[in-house]
Parts: C-alpha cells; structure tokens; sequence
C-alpha cells in the first residue's frame, strides 16, 4: 500500500475507535426499528429491484448488514457526504435514535437458526488477487468480505456485483450535486483503478459466501 492509503487508513482507524464508543452510547431497539422502516421496504424489500439513478443497478441487500455500518451510511447521507436525492432525503427525515433502531433492525433481519452448508470457495483470477492486493481491500472488510475490521465498514460478500461496481465507481466521481461519495480510504483506493478493474472486483466480491440478504416484506410477497 503507498504511503497515502497508509496514512489515511491509520487515521480511519483511529476514527473509528472514536465511532465504536459514540455507537456504544447509541442503542439501536429493533422492535422500534420495525415501525420506522416504511420508506426502507419500497427499495430493499423486494427481491431483484433496481434503481434507475444514476444508472440501471439493483439496490444493495441490507438485511444481515452491520448496524455500524447502517447507521454510518445513513449519516454520510444526511452529511451529504454521500449524494443521492432519495437517500438524502430519507436520512434528513431520522433522528440519531431512528438510524440506530433502524440499523437495529436490520441486522438481525432474516437472521435464522438454521446451518445452511457453505458455497464452494471461490478463488480469484490472476489478474483479480492482483488487483484485490493492489487495493489491500481485505484490511477493511475483513476475512472473507465478511467481517469487516471496524463497525463502520460494510460486509461486501455477496453483495449484487452491479451495485458494488456503481458503489465503487461513485468514490472517484466529484464535481456532482446529485451523485457521487466522499470518503478519503475509499476514494484513494478507488481512484487506483480502471472502471473495468473496478467491475472485476465487484463481480469477484459478489461471487462470495455472505450473509447479506433481501427478505421480502409482507406487503411485497
């Protein structure tokens, strides 16, 4: 990793040390979450639905997702940090207190007692380890994809690979008022590589064992 990414890596780190203990005195209620998700389940509680802005990709599965990750998402929408006019005005609505029960609940969402046995391992390419090692990708997510290394950091594996390649993407788009994210870890690795790379890893990440989900609401059944 080049001297950039290390620096800024320590200081997401250390960041988010700072983000545990807030998140700690924050406790999300999923029982209060259930009542709070009306304007979540239109998007992410149907099975293969996509989005249109600012292309054509499937909205990302959030059941099984880190209530860190959630709740930080959620606010980078609010900060603005993240541009995109639905999500933005959808966090601009929540309180601290309505991201955390939201996140609350969808972590556990879908969670089951049952042993499902594991997909296949899936290796990657040549060319996709050297892009994976370039980006240093697993310091972050974690083993697998799967267990991130802060809270704050999403679980990938399995994640649709059009969404993750229109994720990654939007790290190295700037000069937008309606599309595009702002984070320095990401936006440094991102910016390393071709849009075709980008898509490569996506779809390798996508390939993988996860525990992400979309569990289809009541009223979409």
């Amino acid at each position: 990793m080049n001297t950039f990414l290390t620096t800024v890596l320590a200081w997401t780190v250390a960041s988010a040390a700072v983000f545990s203990a807030q998140a700690a005195d924050m406790q999300g209620d999923a029982k209060a979450g259930a009542g709070k998700i009306a304007m979540c389940i239109g998007c992410h509680g149907i099975p293969g639905y996509q989005a249109t802005f600012p292309e054509v990709y499937k909205v990302p599965m959030i059941s099984g997702q880190g209530a860190g990750y959630i709740v930080s998402a959620l606010t980078a929408y609010k900060k603005g940090e993240r541009k995109h006019p639905t999500m933005r005005g959808i966090a601009d609505s929540l309180s601290e207190q309505d991201m955390a029960d939201v996140a609350a609940y969808y972590t556990q969402h879908g969670k089951t007692d049952a042993v499902l046995p594991p997909k296949a391992s899936t290796e990657p390419s040549a060319d996709v380890s050297a892009l994976l090692k370039k980006g240093n990708c697993m310091t972050c997510h974690g083993d697998n994809f799967s267990k991130p290394l802060a809270p704050e950091f999403p679980k990938i594996a399995g994640q649709h690979p059009d969404y993750l390649f229109v994720a990654l993407k939007s790290y190295k788009t700037e000069g937008q008022a309606t599309w595009g994210r702002s984070n320095g870890v990401m936006g440094g690795v991102a910016k390393q590589f071709s849009n075709a790379e980008l898509k490569a890893l996506a779809g390798y990440v996508a390939s993988l064992d996860g525990e992400l989900k979309t569990v289809p609401q009541s009223r979409f059944r």
